[in-house]
C-alpha cells in the first residue's frame, strides 16, 4: 500500500499491516506499564520512599488519561498518519528522557510525557478500523486490540527481567529503540488519511461534554470500569515493593506475575460472545463479581505457608485480570452501539476515565501499601472491586 494514497476500504487488508498495526498498538501501550516491575530497583536508586516512587506509574497513567482526553479527537479532524507518526517520535523522546533521568523529579516529569504520548495507540486502533473493509472490521480491530492487550500484559514480564540483569535505564533505551521502528515503519506502509470532519478543535472538545451529559450509559460504564480500574492499578503498581518486602523477590519475579495476568485477560475476548447471547450488562456483573472474589481471596494470605501464599497470588491474579479485562470488553459493547459516528469520542470518554482510574490506584495503592502494608491495598481493590459491582447492579432494570 503507497504511502502517499488517501486511505480507502480495501477488499482485504493485508495480514502484515494488520499485524505492523497490532505490534504498533502494542509497543505503544506497553510504554506505561514498564516502570511497575522496577519501582524497587528505582526506589534505592534514588533512594526514596515508597509513596515517592509511586507516583511514576501514577504520573504515566495521568499523562495517559489526559492524551486520550486531549489529543485523540485530533484523529477526526487531521490525518491519522501524520498523527501517529509525530506521537510516535514523542514517545521515542520521552522514553530516552526516562532513562537518562538524573533525579526522581525529572524520571517524574519524563513519565508524565511518556503517558501522553503513548496514546498513539488509541490513534492506531481506529486507523485499522478506517483500513478495513466492513465485512471484516471486527476481525481487523480485534487483531489490534489483542496486539494491544499482549503489550499491556508482557510489558512487566519484560522489564523486570532487563531491570533485574541490565537495569531499569537500559529497558527505556531498549523501549525508545522499538517504538521508533514501528513509527518508522508504519510512516512507511500507512496511507494518508483524509479528515473525517473540519470541525474546530474547540468544538471536538464540546461535543464530548454533550455526549457525556446525554448517555447515561456511557457514565455508568466508564463510572464502574474506572473504579475496577483502581483495583487493577494499586495492584500492579505495588506488586513488585511487596514482592520484595514481604518475600525477597525480585523484580524479574515480580514481572513474570504479568504471565498469570495473561492467563487470565487473554481469555476476555470470549465476554464478547457471552455478552451477544446473555446481554452485556450480565457479562459486566459477573466481571466485577469475579474480580472483588479474586482480591478478598487475598486476605487469607497470612494464614498459609510461603508457598501456598504465591499460589494463591497468581489463581487471584487470573481471576482479576479476566473479571476486569472481560467487564471492559462488555463495557465497549454498550458504549460503542450507543452512538455509532462518535465512537472515537465515546471511546476517548470510556478510556479517559479508566485511566483516570489507573492512575488513582497507583497513588493509592501505594499510600496503602505504606501506611497499612498490603492488607491495605487488598483492601483498596476490594472495596473498589464492590462499588463497581453496585453501580452494574444499580444499572440493572436499564438496557445498561
Amino acid at each position: 500500500m503507497s504511502a502517499i494514497q488517501t486511505q480507502t476500504q480495501n477488499e482485504s487488508l493485508s495480514t502484515p499491516l494488520v499485524f505492523t498495526l497490532a505490534a504498533g498498538a502494542g509497543l505503544s501501550v506497553a510504554s506505561i506499564y514498564y516502570s511497575q516491575p522496577m519501582l524497587d530497583i528505582i526506589s534505592k536508586q534514588f533512594n526514596a520512599g515508597i509513596g515517592a516512587v509511586g507516583m511514576v506509574p501514577m504520573l504515566t497513567q495521568a499523562g495517559y488519561a489526559l492524551g486520550i482526553l486531549l489529543l485523540a479527537p485530533l484523529g477526526d479532524r487531521h490525518d491519522r498518519r501524520t498523527i501517529i507518526f509525530i506521537k510516535g517520535l514523542l514517545l521515542v523522546a520521552a522514553l530516552l528522557l526516562c532513562g537518562f533521568s538524573g533525579r526522581l523529579s525529572a524520571l517524574l516529569v519524563a513519565s508524565f510525557i511518556t503517558g501522553l504520548t503513548a496514546t498513539v495507540a488509541q490513534d492506531i486502533v481506529p486507523a485499522s478500523a478506517t483500513l478495513a473493509p466492513e465485512r471484516s472490521r471486527g476481525k481487523t480491530v480485534g487483531t489490534v486490540m489483542t496486539g494491544l492487550l499482549v503489550g499491556i500484559l508482557l510489558s512487566r514480564v519484560v522489564s523486570g527481567v532487563v531491570a533485574e540483569y541490565f537495569g531499569w535505564r537500559t529497558m527505556y533505551m531498549i523501549a525508545a529503540l522499538a517504538v521508533l521502528l514501528i513509527t518508522l515503519t508504519l510512516w512507511r506502509v500507512l496511507p494518508r488519511f483524509a479528515p473525517g470532519t473540519s470541525v474546530s478543535y474547540p468544538r471536538l472538545l464540546l461535543s464530548l461534554v454533550h455526549l457525556w451529559r446525554h448517555h447515561q450509559t456511557l457514565r455508568r460504564a466508564a463510572l464502574a470500569q474506572g473504579l475496577l480500574s483502581i483495583a487493577f492499578s494499586a495492584f500492579w503498581s505495588t506488586l513488585a515493593l511487596m514482592l520484595s518486602d514481604r518475600f525477597h523477590l525480585d523484580s524479574a519475579v515480580a514481572g513474570a506475575f504479568g504471565l498469570a495476568g495473561a492467563a487470565g485477560a487473554m481469555a476476555a475476548p470470549l465476554a464478547g460472545s457471552f455478552a451477544d447471547r446473555i446481554g452485556p450488562a450480565r457479562v459486566t456483573q459477573a466481571g466485577a463479581a469475579l474480580v472483588t472474589i479474586s482480591f478478598a481471596l487475598m486476605f487469607l494470605l497470612p494464614l498459609l505457608p510461603m508457598p501456598a501464599q504465591l499460589a494463591l497470588i497468581v489463581v487471584c491474579t487470573i481471576g482479576f485480570d479476566l473479571g476486569v479485562q472481560a467487564t471492559l470488553v462488555a463495557h465497549q459493547t454498550l458504549v460503542y452501539g450507543l452512538a455509532p459516528e462518535a465512537r472515537s469520542r465515546l471511546n476517548a470518554l470510556l478510556f479517559t476515565v479508566v485511566f483516570i482510574g489507573m492512575a488513582t490506584g497507583a497513588a493509592l495503592g501505594s499510600l496503602a501499601l505504606a501506611h497499612w502494608g498490603w492488607n491495605g491495598v487488598v483492601a483498596l481493590a476490594t472495596l473498589a472491586g464492590a462499588a463497581a459491582l453496585a453501580v452494574r447492579f444499580a444499572s440493572r432494570h436499564l438496557k445498561n
